[in-house]
């Protein structure tokens, strides 16, 4: 018999609200089930569970917040027999006739619960039909005639907080060093434009996919930055796992992994992207998105800034980060012209690498870039 617990969902999270128990007493479990959704300060979020075997006792009742680390059911090993003594497991809710699953923010939850609305009730208009704060202030608006606005600052106030401590937390820790360069895109730009060509809207990649491609096969290359300092020294992972930091329509962002990102070819890399952006808007994902990322992306150029240097999440040890694409002065073969140009940047811990590591892994990115084709 083992423990199912509630595993860290990232280094901001201390504690997490069950919303739902997606198995019940009985059932078998394969790794890799989602078998709890727990809300966070971030998203709701399917947790899955690791080990194989059959739920044996719910202990957690929906609605309850717990601490990360607290046994939340208990599993009998395959072939485990359940003990003679132990009272017969019940489910804690009736799950006779299965209820719709509902997609919804934590901010919206957590408002409609102050406001007394019935989440079941209202019809989503956000990202894979997820209820949005702004359906829970319009149900709310319908029903007492007072208006409702844009959310107030207040609202993401807690989510604020925890970034805040997580990423004070980092730079207190984590002797960061930074390193730029400027990245000619001109191959890469040409080589997009061929392969979206006929291609409908929904189908065609981003620069961004190119990026994000070009810095895994890179940290598969310099393992020192794809990896965790923990317990006071650096364990490089075997695969690389990019997480994508996304920005939240109500305020915050969040950074899920997409998983095995060297391995992929480019359109499944631009599917997945493209669904973990729209489920990390619609604040539903996946535990092992949350907790996986070996080092993470950001990139602000459809925010117009030429540089972004970025703050490592913890315990992660490098971060790298993309500004805007546009044209610039540049000089080819003696010759000045205009090229399109991003500015990339490492964020890296000292603990782990040096500035010579660095500038090397930041060379490759620009090398890989220039061969599209290839990646």
């Amino acid at each position: 018999m083992f423990d199912f617990v509630l595993p860290s969902l990232g280094s901001d999270m201390e504690e997490g609200t069950l919303t739902d128990w997606l198995v019940k007493p009985g059932e078998e479990v394969e790794r890799g089930q989602a078998v709890a959704t727990v809300d966070t300060v971030k998203a709701a979020v399917d947790v899955e569970i690791w080990q194989k075997g059959t739920i044996y006792q719910l202990l957690i009742e929906p609605g309850t917040t717990v601490s990360v680390g607290t046994a939340m059911a208990t599993l009998l090993a395959p072939g485990e027999s359940a003990p003679d003594t132990a009272p017969e497991p019940k489910p804690l809710q009736d799950k006779a006739e299965p209820q719709r699953r509902i997609r919804v923010s934590p901010v919206a939850r957590r408002e409609a619960e102050k406001l007394g609305i019935d989440i079941a009730s209202l019809e989503g208009t956000g990202p894979l039909s997820s209820v949005t704060l702004n359906d829970v202030l319009n149900a709310a608006h319908s029903r007492t005639s007072e208006p409702t606005e844009v959310v107030a600052a207040d609202k993401v106030k807690e989510m604020r907080r925890a970034i805040a401590a997580s990423m004070s937390r980092s730079k207190r820790e984590i002797p960061h060093y930074y390193l730029t360069d400027h990245i000619p895109l001109e191959a890469a730009a040409a080589w997009l434009e061929r392969e979206n060509t006929g291609r409908p809207v929904t189908e065609r990649l981003l620069a961004a996919v190119l990026q994000l491609k070009a810095v895994a096969l890179a940290a598969q290359r310099f393992p020192e930055m794809n990896g965790f300092w923990q317990d006071g020294e650096f364990r490089p992972h075997k695969s690389v796992h990019v997480g994508v930091a996304i920005s939240l329509r109500q305020g915050g962002l969040v950074a899920p992994a997409i998983h095995d990102t060297a391995d992929k070819p480019l359109r499944q890399l631009m599917a997945e992207l493209t669904d973990l952006v729209a489920r990390a808007r619609a604040g539903s994902m996946r535990s092992s998105e949350m907790s996986d990322p070996t080092l993470t992306v950001t990139n602000l150029g459809e925010r117009s800034v030429e540089a972004v240097l970025g703050v490592i999440y913890p315990p992660q040890v490098a971060l790298v980060g993309f500004g805007q694409i546009a044209e610039r002065p540049w000089v080819d073969d003696g010759q000045l012209c205009v090229h399109k140009v991003v500015t990339s940047s490492l964020a890296a811990d000292h603990r782990a690498s040096d500035g010579h590591r660095g500038a090397q892994f930041l060379t490759a990115i620009r090398e890989l870039l220039q061969h599209p084709q290839d990646l």
